[in-house]
Order: C-alpha cells, then structure tokens, then sequence
C-alpha cells in the first residue's frame, strides 16, 4: 500500500500526522538525503518537502523528477513562503502541456 510522507522542519509538518501522513522532522541536509531515498525505496507514492529544506537537497529531489513515483510536491513551511513550490508546479504543467496554462505568461 503507497504511503504519504511530509519531510521538514516541525513546526512546519507536526499537523500533518492528524491526517495520517508520516511525518519525518529533519533540517539537516544529509538527513534529508537519506530519509527521501528511504522513502521512494519505500514506495512511498508522494512526498511533501519543505521549500526552505527542498532548497538544502534540491539535487536529490531533481533525481526523481523523471521517476513515476514517489511524486516530490513543494509546500511552504512555518517561516512563509518561498515560491519555489509554486515554481515546480508551473514548470511541470509546462513540461506535460507544453504551455503555461497556470498563469498565462
């Protein structure tokens, strides 16, 4: 059965347990590194990371991006956001579409 993971500082990921998610408190980079391939090895079918922490391992996380699973999703983390999330999201509706059809520019 695929799981759901949240990956980030705690105050940014400690609600996410209520849902049901595994959450992984880390701020250390290689931590970091080790606990996502842990994961995908897992068959973990998402992963929500942190902005500020996907920024620390942004290589790791780019090694998945052609990989059906586990999907790699952004989120903003307690100190706000960053845009780098909504970055992604733009380049990968690019990259299936062939356009930017999320804001039109």
């Amino acid at each position: 059965m695929y799981k759901i993971a949240v990956m980030g500082d705690w105050d940014s990921i400690y609600g996410f347990g209520a849902l049901g998610f595994e959450t992984f408190p880390v701020t250390d980079p290689r931590s970091a590194e080790k606990i996502l391939r842990d994961l995908a090895e897992k068959q973990t079918a998402v992963i929500y990371v942190t902005e500020a922490l996907a920024k620390q391992i942004d290589r790791t996380i780019a090694s998945y991006a052609t990989r059906p699973l586990p999907a790699i999703i952004l989120i903003p983390g307690a100190s706000g956001n960053t845009g780098e999330g909504m970055l992604a999201v733009k380049r990968s509706v690019e990259q299936a579409v062939g356009s930017d059809i999320v804001f039109g520019s």
